[in-house]
């Protein structure tokens, strides 16, 4: 089509054209920027995971050196053995094989003595006597020394015959070109080798990058992780692994830091940059052309109106077309406004509602549904003041009210509601519009002392029951039918709410009432043991509580502490009620008692995280309890809180083949058994408990000792204690 220039004289026209250009820069200028910030975003990153390979790749490397390394001195301390403590000098053969990875060998005599094995080495720092332990397990120890460079000297030690120190050691000064071997490393990558005080023990770079001390703190926190820095010269990415290194040579960790200039990560940007330019210019000439050749069959009013509707496809109400053309498109358009402006409402209406039902149904506590309502409200109901009060009980009925006001913020209130009050709720189930009468019912009463004077008053029903009453508040009469609609639907919800959260609460004390139900009945199977599991699953949280674990990991150790005795229902009672030492067949039978609880509730859904509490609850740490032998961190750490609290209730507690014993002498058994039976750190979480709470933990213990020490006499004395894993 050939295209004619006279028509751009027209105004029409040059908006059509001017419109066209706009639309093409404001795209174009916006695919730019995020094409730039994408591109170098993803170059950024490849760089980042490339440091992260290569600081990962490098700490690995050097820790299969310094594993070599010790596989020399071990291969030189076995062709030591057998001769003289300082021999002549080692073979031609062995000095070659020294000569590439250390820069010197020195046989050091249990005196102190030094005998050089090969070259000079200089002088390595005195080891710790921790450090000397681990070289008798037969292990190395890796240590630094300041020896007059920029970087300290790495030593390796090892004893040449770990089973006789006297034999000397082997003192090895590593070469750093073989350690710190940077000719694999990408290229304009630095490489930075930090030790546990964040020391530098070699850096590829000269002088050697100062980190900023949040770098430092990071490495310091973590394991492994990235950073960024700056200096002089431009903006550095880093990566930084760390090389565990005490299992094996005692000193604690190296971390690796690898380094890239950012500028060297986004050299390509360039040319994408001109790329793009070409790109963005031929664009917009095609734009050019187009433009020019639709100005002739399109007017602005009509591409306001496309524009207008495209808007609110994307759900932008806000959008108003003014079209002054005088015909069927002014027309038009103020159809499309009044449009809008409904469609606005409603879709507000709508995502107000949703927002409210996601919030409400989300939480099970009351308060929580009620702090949700009152913030979601304000968008879907313009209003001043907004109270919900939740009502509890027979009349009288006491109420909580929850009011929240432009001025006050969130305000909570106790009333009290009389028989009379809720007259009006039951006669206006659905909605009530006071009627300006002088005395109003105290749930309106605080919004009528900040200045209220109409309401809208929704109540909420449960069971046949006023549950809540939901109220608004306006200075001067507002409300639209819209409005007395909206709150209604806002009632329905929450009513559906607390309906839920009832049920659930309801739940909730059944399940615990079943669990107590079932404790006690396990408990009552043998008269010493009554009440013994739910005292055991306080003491357990309690402890538990103070270690600081987290509400979910109590729940899971309030279930298996008033269930870990359950398999005893497999045990026989004269067995569990025996006054005399049992024989090993009936020892077996009691310790079965753990297998018989887990697989009694292997079947029960939700209850698999109380299995290791029920299995392993008479593990020792030290690895000499039962069923398997388990030991230190193998053990479920809900299991080795409830040993602590299960063996303190059962050595306070008379048995019938000893009495109990006195509160103070069963904390100095727990104390004793930490690190044996009983993980540190939970004796100590138990010994906070009972010394933060003496009359809970001790006086009651004791009176219930004493009253059971009453009618048992007979028995063991008060100072016998049970024997290792005794379980009944």
């Amino acid at each position: 089509m050939r295209f004619d220039p006279t028509s751009l004289r027209s105004r029409v026209a040059g908006r059509i054209f001017s419109l066209f250009i706009l639309c093409a820069l404001l795209p174009l200028g916006a695919l730019a920027v995020l094409a730039f910030h994408h591109v170098s975003g993803q170059l950024t990153a490849h760089g980042e995971q490339q440091l992260r390979q290569v600081s990962k790749a490098q700490g690995m490397s050097i820790f299969e050196r310094l594993s070599f390394l010790d596989a020399e001195l071990r291969l030189i301390a076995a062709m030591l053995d057998g001769v003289a403590a300082f021999p002549t000098g080692p073979s031609a053969a062995l000095q070659a094989d020294l000569e590439e990875r250390f820069a010197g060998v020195d046989l050091v005599a249990a005196d102190g003595r030094r005998r050089p094995l090969r070259g000079r080495i200089q002088t390595p720092r005195p080891l710790t006597a921790q450090e000397y332990r681990h070289l008798q397990t037969g292990r190395s120890v890796i240590s630094t020394a300041p020896c007059g460079q920029t970087a300290p000297c790495v030593f390796m030690s090892r004893n040449v015959d770990p089973a006789r120190p006297e034999r000397g050691m082997l003192v090895g000064q590593i070469r750093p070109a073989y350690l710190w071997e940077v000719d694999g490393l990408p290229a304009f990558v630095d490489l930075c080798v930090l030790d546990q005080a964040n020391r530098v023990l070699f850096c590829s770079s000269d002088p050697p990058p100062v980190l900023p001390q949040e770098a430092l703190e990071a490495v310091r926190r973590s394991t492994a992780g990235r950073f960024r820095w700056v200096r002089d010269d431009g903006e550095y990415l880093a990566d930084y692994w760390t090389v565990y290194l005490r299992p094996a040579f005692f000193t604690p960790r190296w971390v690796v830091v690898v380094s890239q200039a950012r500028s060297d990560v986004l050299a390509p940007l360039a040319n994408f940059r001109r790329l793009f330019l070409l790109i963005t210019f031929l664009a917009l000439w095609v734009v050019v052309l187009l433009s020019l050749t639709q100005i002739r069959r399109n007017l602005v009013p009509l591409e306001k109106l496309r524009e207008a509707t495209r808007r609110i496809a994307n759900q932008d109400f806000q959008t108003r077309v003014t079209v002054t053309s005088g015909d069927e498109f002014q027309e038009l358009a103020a159809s499309l406004n009044v449009m809008t402006a409904r469609l606005g409402r409603q879709f507000a209406s709508l995502k107000a509602i949703n927002e409210i039902d996601r919030a409400i149904l989300s939480s099970w506590e009351p308060s929580r549904i009620v702090e949700a309502v009152l913030v979601y409200l304000r968008d879907l109901l313009p209003h001043d003041g907004v109270s919900i009060s939740l009502l509890q009980g027979a009349p009288p009925v006491g109420a909580t009210t929850y009011l929240r006001t432009a001025v006050d913020g969130e305000v909570r209130l106790e009333i009290l509601l009389a028989p009379g009050d809720l007259r009006d709720l039951f006669d206006h189930p659905e909605v009530w519009i006071p009627d300006g009468r002088e005395v109003l019912p105290p749930y309106l009463a605080p919004l009528a002392a900040r200045g209220m004077r109409s309401f809208l008053v929704a109540p909420i029903f449960l069971d046949g029951a006023a549950a809540a009453v939901i109220s608004l508040g306006h200075p001067v009469p507002v409300h639209s039918e819209e409005d007395v609609r909206l709150v209604r639907q806002v009632a329905d919800q929450v009513a559906v709410a607390l309906s839920n959260a009832r049920l659930v609460a309801e739940l909730r004390q059944l399940h615990w009432g079943t669990l107590t139900a079932l404790a006690r009945a396990i408990d009552a199977k043998s008269p010493w043991t009554s009440g013994h599991s739910e005292r055991v699953t306080d003491l357990a949280t309690a402890i538990a509580r103070t270690m600081g674990l987290s509400a979910a990991e109590l729940e899971i150790l309030r279930r298996g502490g008033l269930l870990h005795d359950i398999g005893k229902i497999g045990t026989p009672g004269d067995i569990l009620d025996k006054p005399g030492k049992l024989t090993e067949e009936e020892q077996r039978e009691v310790q079965a008692h753990v297998a018989i609880g887990a697989r009694i509730l292997e079947p029960i859904p939700g209850f698999e995280a109380c299995l290791p509490i029920v299995r392993q609850h008479h593990e020792w740490f030290d690895g000499s309890g039962y069923p398997e032998g388990l030991k230190g961190e193998a053990i479920s750490l809900h299991a080795r809180v409830l040993a602590v609290a299960d063996t303190y209730d059962a050595l306070v507690s008379s048995r019938p083949y000893r009495r109990g014993l006195h509160p103070e002498q069963a904390v100095e058994v727990i104390r004793k058994g930490a690190g044996t039976q009983f993980d540190p750190r939970v004796v100590e979480a138990f010994l906070q408990v009972v010394a933060g709470d003496p009359a809970r933990w001790s006086g009651q213990r004791a009176a219930r000792r004493s009253a059971r020490d009453a009618g048992t006499a007979g028995l063991l004395p008060v100072g016998a204690q049970p024997a290792p894993g005794e379980s009944r």
